[in-house]
């Protein structure tokens, strides 16, 4: 009953995630996406686009470092993409966090999901490579989708969003150049500035 009761209260904490705003707008411009619906979204791309991927990948193993790997924001909050000065202290919040959520849960399962979250930031696998892909490719889609609404208000550059994405295309050189594509466009409506 004592490992039952830790893996519900993890679950429970989990919860806390669906309360999280991230940046990007929904594809329809009418509100900003929450944290959870961000992983619920990049563990369906997973599903579907992983013929895509660079290397072959076990899909299972992607969608659950996906769903894994936000978690610890939580704690830590969503440090917008293009955010400077809160990405100089994300890495360490973050392990902060990932010691506290990860360690309600039992043993064996504590140490595969911090396994999880450190394989998608060290960024080495096949898997890992692709769910970074994914998590970059997600919301520029968005981004396009809402004609730009996010980018728009946040001045955000060409030269900015190309440096965000400069390690897209080792998880899948095809989503990388459709996305290298929508940055092009997105430059020639106004959306990104040049």
């Amino acid at each position: 009953m004592e490992r039952l009761k830790q893996q519900l209260q993890f679950l429970l904490e989990l919860d806390k995630q669906k309360e999280i705003g991230r940046q990007t707008y929904l594809a329809d411009g009418s509100r900003k996406e929450g944290d959870a619906e961000h992983a619920w979204h990049m563990a369906i791309m997973a599903f579907l686009l992983a013929d895509y991927a660079n290397e072959k990948i076990d899909v299972l193993k992607t969608i659950k470092m996906i769903l894994m790997h936000d978690v610890v924001e939580i704690d830590a909050g969503d440090t917008y993409a293009y955010d400077t000065e809160g990405n100089k202290t994300k890495k360490l919040r973050e392990e902060k966090a990932a010691d506290r959520i990860y360690g309600m849960l039992p043993e064996d399962q504590r140490n595969e999901c911090r396994a999880l979250w450190e394989e998608f930031e060290a960024m080495e696998t096949p898997e890992a490579k692709f769910a970074n892909t994914l998590d970059k490719v997600q919301p520029m889609l968005l981004n396009d989708a809402s004609k730009g609404k996010s980018w728009r208000e946040h001045g955000i550059k060409k030269e900015q969003v190309l440096n965000r994405n400069a390690r897209t295309k080792e998880g899948s050189e095809t989503l990388w150049e459709y996305v290298r594509q929508l940055i092009e466009e997105n430059v020639k409506k106004g959306n990104i500035a040049e």
